[in-house]
């Protein structure tokens, strides 16, 4: 593994699974990072994505720096050929070089404008990392994806599931921003490398992106989505077809206990932060079918296992 920026990167992602269930229960390999840094640059806020990570990087003995790129660094232009006679104070040309000299590893995190589809599918500032740096990269959540997530989700899911072949259900619920659909098409990407049941709920003009979904059945009624789920796993975002755009709250949309009663006693995950009663009812985060404070747990054994690879890769 060069880099970590999608879920195509991984290979096997079994292997990787128990990859990274052999750091959280066996071995937590606490040399493979000696003498090594990772650089963390956050373009937007974070809590678990940060921490989980910086934990994942100790626990293999790095040395980590962070830096809130959007307030503690010079303002970046990622484009090129620009003349740079405005706010921007430093192409990412000399800033990814020079923070090559820094980290072993740089990471990075920056959120979509939910204004420009095309811009924001083209990952401006995760693939000028990538082109301009000389280290790997790792993606931290970017405009269209964020595969640490995702590989957490799927650890999450095999350490609870029962079923032979368990339904997954990713439903839709209701948020008063516009977010991204970065986490919703991440897991659609994982789900599609495993053996499940797999359905996406979400009311009309919500859809995702084509490319994405590819054969996944897209069902427009939530209860009827919900029939017989092992794993209920709730997010919102935006439109894609009206990109970026709130076209309506649909609050009937909220996943309750009620809701749940028409699944197989389905587990619930979100990847927080989570607006109570708003996109899920205290009925269900505070009841045993809650498993997203597992599910942010194994957000540090998936990078983990992430950065693991990448140190291998610098040695091979």
């Amino acid at each position: 593994m060069k880099n970590y920026t999608t879920l195509a990167d991984i290979d096997n992602l079994e292997t990787i699974i128990r990859e990274a269930r052999g750091l959280k229960f066996e071995n937590p390999d606490t040399k493979a990072g000696e003498g090594k840094t990772l650089g963390m640059l956050f373009f937007n806020p974070s809590l678990r994505t940060r921490l989980s990570t910086e934990k994942a990087a100790k626990l293999l003995g790095m040395h980590v720096m962070v830096m809130n790129a959007d307030k503690d660094g010079w303002a970046l232009e990622f484009e090129d050929g620009a003349v740079m006679n405005s706010d921007k104070a430093e192409h990412i040309k000399e800033a990814a070089a020079v923070l090559s000299q820094y980290c072993d590893i740089i990471a990075v995190r920056a959120f979509p404008g939910l204004k420009d589809k095309e811009k924001d599918e083209s990952e401006l500032v995760l693939n000028s990392f990538k082109k301009y740096a000389s280290v790997p990269v790792v993606n931290l959540e970017s405009a269209t994806g964020h595969p640490l997530q995702a590989l957490a989700d799927a650890i999450t899911i095999q350490e609870h599931n029962t079923a032979e072949k368990p339904k997954i259900v990713l439903s839709w619920a209701p948020h008063p921003k516009a977010l991204p659909q970065s986490v919703a098409n991440s897991f659609v990407e994982m789900v599609h490398r495993l053996d499940v049941d797999f359905v996406i709920t979400n009311p009309e003009g919500y859809d995702l992106n084509p490319a994405v979904r590819k054969d996944i059945k897209v069902e427009h009624d939530q209860e009827k989505a919900f029939k017989d789920a092992d794993f209920v796993y709730v997010k919102n975002w935006s439109s894609y077809e009206d990109y970026g755009q709130v076209l309506n709250v649909e609050k009937n949309w909220i996943v309750n206990q009620e809701k749940l009663k028409h699944t197989n006693n389905a587990k619930v995950m979100h990847c927080l932060p989570v607006r109570r009663n708003v996109v899920i009812a205290d009925d269900v985060l505070d009841s045993e079918n809650s498993i997203v404070i597992q599910q942010a747990n194994n957000r540090t054994f998936a990078a983990q296992a992430v950065l693991k690879r990448l140190l291998e890769s610098l040695d091979a």
